[in-house]
């Protein structure tokens, strides 16, 4: 029994060629975006529920592009420790974040954050 055993032996390898498939072009001529990199760019996007926007729309919160690039960042420092449902507090406005999926689930602003019960939620972020 003293034969070695390789990698490739345990765990065959296997390749195929790139196939160009012509009929997966859109119809602007482009081909489409590979998931690899459609992946990347979603999970660096802060997405709004639909339930979120509404809410966001009634109680006139705006959010500026420095604000959420704060925000974004305060969602990637909670995807690095493991949370998965966020509540994140900036300035006088109140999110609800799912973080694996970075979408703001609600938001709300200080009117209703006061007197209020935040619950599914295994983190909070405190933003200044």
């Amino acid at each position: 029994m003293s034969d070695k055993m390789k990698i490739g032996h345990l765990f065959p390898i296997k390749t195929t060629p790139l196939q160009h498939d012509k009929a997966a072009k859109t119809s602007m001529g482009r081909a489409p975006q590979s998931t690899e990199f459609r992946d990347l760019l979603e999970s660096k996007v802060l997405k709004f529920s639909h339930h979120a926007e509404v809410r966001m729309e009634q109680r006139g919160i705006t959010l500026q592009p420095d604000s959420l690039s704060q925000i974004m960042k305060a969602v990637d420092d909670a995807a690095s420790k493991g949370a998965k449902d966020s509540l994140i507090v900036f300035k006088d406005i109140a999110m609800i974040v799912n973080v694996p999926s970075r979408t703001v689930v609600t938001a709300m602003d200080g009117k209703q954050m006061k007197s209020n019960v935040f619950t599914q939620i295994d983190s909070a972020i405190i933003l200044s």
